[in-house]
């Protein structure tokens, strides 16, 4: 059974960037938002096992849906891919529930690294 990401960003480019750095050999289905409130609606339409989230969003931005997903007890894994990089950035992510924080521009390795680490075999 395919894993169901979210690929949730502002940038059209930024979301083909993501996708195209995720392990070509996973088994996935895609979804892309490109804010927080799209975010929340696909979210709340299906399952959704990992979400890659960016920050620096318009509406809704990335600290709004990690607290979202935590006030309503939604549960799935999220990384955040971001260029913010300072590290309070980084720490108020993580303890709002994100597994990894992965800085833009992305690569495989990176995203292979994350997965990885949280024990997320490929």
């Amino acid at each position: 059974m395919p894993v169901s990401i979210l690929v949730v960003d502002d940038s059209p480019m930024a979301r083909k960037m993501l996708i195209r750095a995720l392990p070509p050999a996973w088994d996935v289905s895609i979804e892309q938002a490109s804010n927080g409130i799209e975010a929340m609606d696909a979210y709340r339409k299906g399952k959704v096992d990992v979400m890659f989230l960016d920050l620096q969003m318009p509406e809704m931005d990335g600290f709004e849906v990690l607290d979202t997903l935590r006030h309503e007890d939604m549960n799935c894994l999220v990384i955040v891919v971001s260029a913010d990089v300072q590290e309070e950035a980084q720490a108020r992510a993580r303890s709002m529930g994100a597994i990894a924080f992965v800085r833009k521009p992305v690569d495989a390795d990176k995203i292979h690294k994350a997965l990885k680490d949280y024990g997320i075999e490929l």
